[in-house]
């Protein structure tokens, strides 16, 4: 690397660190959140018997999963003006992230819970638990546990994710490493520090999921 890449690479470190920490890391956070109360709405639609509630949650999972992502963001931050409706990026890449979360979330949010034996929901009844008592006290604590690990691996995926909104000008982590791209010309060295930084912060969010788990391990042995 000659004198004029490193100062280049080395001038770069500190900006797109700051946009991983100020609006990557953010960007993820708030939307997993939302699409995680989505998911868990979601699965508890279609397990219950309420019919047009059910088709309405399995035609939204349904599209969402059967479309591409970046598609999905495109069509809510330049196609929505169109009908009268326009959205801050930071908004827009948030509506996107949260609808597409927790559609695939959902389906890991209601696998955990019909792995629950139905042994476990006898014995919520037997002792005088209504059906949303026995779901919130027995049920659903333990589904949490069981999908402690897709979930957290979808976070994961979810921060990769982000340098997608990108494309709709939020000007995250990858959006910052094409601005510099843009002055600098050099393509390959700011996308390759771009990608060390979301390896940089996908490393530490697994470590933090291997910690997490093995403390609901720990719970679940007792």
């Amino acid at each position: 690397m000659d004198d004029r890449k490193l100062h280049i690479f080395l001038d770069s470190l500190l900006p797109l660190f700051k946009a991983g920490v100020a609006y990557t890391i953010p960007l993820a956070l708030v939307s997993f959140v939302l699409g995680l109360l989505l998911a868990v709405a979601t699965a508890l639609v279609r397990l219950s018997s309420w019919r047009i509630p059910g088709l309405i949650a399995r035609f939204y999972v349904w599209i969402i999963r059967g479309t591409p992502l970046l598609v999905q963001l495109f069509i809510i931050f330049y196609g929505l003006p169109a009908a009268g409706i326009v959205l801050d990026p930071f908004i827009a890449a948030v509506i996107g992230f949260t609808l597409s979360v927790g559609a695939y979330a959902s389906e890991v949010v209601r696998a955990a819970i019909l792995s629950i034996s139905k042994g476990q929901w006898e014995a919520a009844y037997s002792v005088g638990m209504s059906r949303v008592q026995a779901l919130r006290r027995v049920i659903l604590p333990q589904a949490a546990r069981v999908s402690v690990p897709p979930l957290a691996n979808s976070f994961i995926s979810l921060v990769k994710d982000t340098s997608l909104a990108a494309g709709i000008t939020y000007v995250e982590m990858f959006r910052t490493a094409q601005q510099i791209t843009a002055t600098t010309y050099e393509p390959l060295l700011l996308y390759s520090e771009a990608a060390l930084f979301y390896l940089l912060f996908c490393s530490v969010l697994s470590g933090l999921q291997s910690r997490l788990e093995k403390r609901f391990d720990r719970y679940t042995a007792r």
